[in-house]
């Protein structure tokens, strides 16, 4: 204020002021952005902190059973012979069911097929699968580091699909054999094998996902003796014949067969089953086995409320065979086995094969239900026969009689 008098500014003085406050306000972000002085925020810092973290991580608990497994993997490359049909009328049978037709003329044809195995001790003995070295011309196995070796088949048993085949070598890699009786569901299981033929040393990982499974259609050849561990680990065609492993990196099972229609269902012949067999093929280049002489069924809900057993567990017996081992030990048909030595009964196909497993000659005790009574008998077994296991004499004699005039013949 001027003699009491407040001073006024011309307008061109707040204007030139404005301009000057912009000017600074201007040059100053210019000045910052040419010395870089922004800071980092705080997102940023974080995200370069968890990226340069060097906590060590945790080992897979599965790398120490691959180093351990995986050189005793083997694939097997196998020429096979096959053959091809000239007859005309198999033109119907080859346009549903593909080449398996039969024929009456036949042309040998050589068909290349792969599967895996694993080598079982260190010199050159190797477990794979019967159908991987079926009708084998020229077998060719390959180790992990590559090296191969022309095989032979020391021994094969259809009735399992275990098979033993044998390579010139000495201290090879070799796999420990677990023990199959001590197995739970939910277990680990690791397979190890060569799928497609194509993908070698291929690993996958699930858990054991039942035990026991029976009555199964296998393609390449359904095996007669059948307890397989089923599995999620992933199995593909070419994996077939190689190990299932668990934690400790020891065989429980030879990958054998999957579900096409479903997945993570896969199958594993259980290796005390296969050791069982594969020590018999070793000794002796095949498989004897005992019969009891008698057709089976299982014993349903139904069944035992027919005969007034409900709730009793047990395995029927449809057919005595004549001169059998069963039919002099006085068993009849209706007979209903629920102890064999001394362990009771309950599923025919495990029941089947401790007939099987034990030697030819031994005397056995069963306790049968016979008109609702329970009876001791003791039986001796014999080698098995496959003849008379397979006559058949209440099927009907007259095919065409029996099937309306129809021809028909295996597939």
């Amino acid at each position: 204020m001027m003699d009491g008098k407040p001073v006024v500014r011309p307008r061109s003085y707040f204007v030139g002021a404005a301009a000057l406050i912009m000017a600074g306000v201007i040059g100053g972000l210019g000045l910052s952005a040419g010395l870089n002085l922004q800071r980092n925020s705080n997102a940023t810092s974080a995200e370069l902190a968890a990226v340069t973290n060097s906590a060590p991580i945790p080992e897979s608990p599965f790398v120490s059973v691959v180093d351990k497994a995986l050189p005793a993997v083997v694939f097997i490359d196998v020429r096979k012979r096959a053959t091809e049909s000239d007859d005309p009328n198999d033109e119907f049978m080859r346009r549903f069911f593909g080449d398996g037709g039969g024929g009456t003329s036949r042309r040998q044809q050589r068909v290349p097929s792969s599967g895996s195995g694993f080598l079982i001790d260190p010199n050159g003995r190797i477990i794979t699968n019967n159908h991987v070295v079926a009708n084998s011309d020229e077998i060719t196995v390959t180790l992990n580091d590559r090296r191969q070796f022309k095989a032979k088949v020391v021994g094969a048993d259809p009735e399992t699909d275990v098979a033993v085949i044998q390579i010139d070598g000495k201290n090879l890699p070799f796999l420990p054999l677990g023990d199959s009786d001590k197995l739970r569901v939910g277990d680990w299981a690791i397979a190890i094998g060569n799928p497609l033929g194509e993908l070698r040393g291929s690993v996958t990982v699930g858990i054991v996902s039942a035990q026991g499974r029976t009555n199964l259609n296998i393609f390449g050849g359904t095996p007669e003796y059948q307890d397989f561990i089923q599995t999620d680990a992933s199995i593909n065609f070419g994996n077939s014949g190689g190990p299932l492993c668990n934690i400790r990196g020891e065989v429980i099972g030879i990958n054998t067969a999957i579900n096409t229609s479903g997945q993570g269902i896969g199958f594993a012949v259980p290796i005390n089953l296969a050791r069982h067999v594969a020590e018999q093929l070793v000794a002796h280049g095949t498989v004897k086995r005992s019969m009891l002489g008698v057709m089976l069924a299982e014993m349903t809900p139904e069944m035992a409320e027919g005969f007034g057993l409900a709730g009793q567990q047990g395995v029927l017996i449809q057919r005595v065979m004549e001169d059998s081992p069963a039919a002099r030990a006085g068993l009849e048909r209706n007979d209903i086995i629920v102890e064999y030595q001394g362990q009771p009964v309950s599923d025919m196909q495990k029941l089947r094969l401790k007939v099987a497993d034990t030697p030819a000659g031994t005397k056995v005790n069963l306790v049968v239900i016979r008109d609702g009574k329970r009876m001791p008998f003791s039986v001796t077994l014999k080698d098995k026969d496959d003849r008379t296991a397979a006559a058949t004499p209440d099927a009907p004699q007259d095919d065409k009689a029996a099937l309306g005039g129809l021809t028909v013949r295996s597939l």
